[in-house]
């Protein structure tokens, strides 16, 4: 556990590092591709160059999500700042950047802020950024796999707690892992905390599809940049151009899936294990589940959340949940 801050870092930042051992990325990504279909986690996006591809994607014209959930907080952040209230805790899992965060800071006046990622480099650049933009501000970055809680909790500040987790990150998780993180976040904020969640909303099938298939190709190139990432966490040795990114939304599911398809008959080794691949097989990157807002609120109830606000941009792509433990 690294808990000093890099030479010349502001003096109102913390660094802790909890990220996976070596050893539990190793047998995850071996179970994954062992397993039928093929998986990869999308964690495994989020080196500084996925961090970087996604940026990018932020700003691509089909890529909705970033842009209509940017323009909801800065017309609704003193509306928000008034149901997080002053002097929290407020802690960013999957932060990025930290740029949905700094629309708030002002407005909020958090005691501390807490972002999380799980790509050490690119956090601790951001983090740094807003502690020498805000001096005033207690700034606590982890680097850890934000959905296991119990991994960072005793390095969170003490105060009242709330929760900010945007970009729609929830829709990630299918159903029941989306349930279990809601109730950590229950645990997590005690009955006094709150929780600030974005989420992408059901919409036509072409809209979505678009937003995962850029004409510039920043997405597919952000897909197979996964195939580079695990040859270096774990030494195989893919080729990420013999993959193909595929993308379409499953409308049974409600949620967009991505793919990484082989392009021809090969086989990838990883310390010792040989992975074969058919041609066309695929691995199963990420998916991202779509909701209504109602839809939304009965999965936030059955984790002990209740919907207090919600704001929405003027097309309903998107929403913007605030939600309370139902035991205060």
């Amino acid at each position: 556990m690294n808990s000093k801050p890099p030479s010349l870092a502001p003096a109102n930042i913390s660094f802790f590092d909890a990220h996976p051992a070596p050893d539990d990325c190793h047998k995850e990504i071996l179970a994954g591709l062992q397993a039928e279909p093929k998986t990869l986690d999308p964690k495994w996006f989020y080196d500084a160059e996925g961090s970087a591809l996604f940026e990018q994607i932020t700003a691509l014209p089909e890529y909705y999500p970033t842009r209509t959930e940017v323009s909801i907080l800065k017309a609704q952040r003193d509306n928000i700042a008034a149901y997080c209230g002053q002097g929290s805790v407020l802690i960013e899992p999957g932060a990025g950047n930290c740029a949905k965060a700094r629309l708030l800071l002002d407005a909020i006046k958090p005691a501390a802020f807490v972002p999380l990622d799980i790509s050490a480099d690119f956090l601790f650049s951001a983090a740094q950024e807003v502690a020498a933009a805000y001096p005033w501000l207690s700034v606590s970055a982890l680097c850890a796999d934000f959905r296991d809680f119990l991994s960072f909790e005793q390095h969170l500040p003490e105060g009242r707690r709330v929760l900010f987790y945007p970009g729609s990150t929830i829709g990630n998780l299918d159903p029941q892992a989306a349930l279990n993180f809601l109730e950590q976040a229950v645990s997590l904020i005690g009955s006094d905390g709150g929780v600030l969640i974005g989420v992408d909303l059901h919409k036509a099938t072409d809209r979505l599809e678009a937003a995962y298939n850029d004409a510039a190709g920043v997405t597919a190139r952000f897909n197979r940049n996964i195939l580079r990432r695990v040859n270096d966490l774990v030494g195989a040795n893919f080729n990420p151009d013999a993959f193909q990114h595929h993308a379409f939304y499953n409308e049974t599911l409600r949620r967009i899936e991505m793919h990484l398809i082989s392009a021809h008959d090969q086989t990838v080794h990883i310390s010792g294990h040989d992975i074969d691949f058919a041609a066309g097989e695929r691995i199963h990157t990420e998916s991202s589940y779509k909701y209504t807002v109602g839809g939304f609120a009965d999965l936030a109830a059955r984790a002990g959340l209740r919907r207090v606000q919600t704001w929405m941009d003027d097309e309903c792509l998107f929403a913007l949940h605030y939600l309370e433990p139902m035991d205060r």
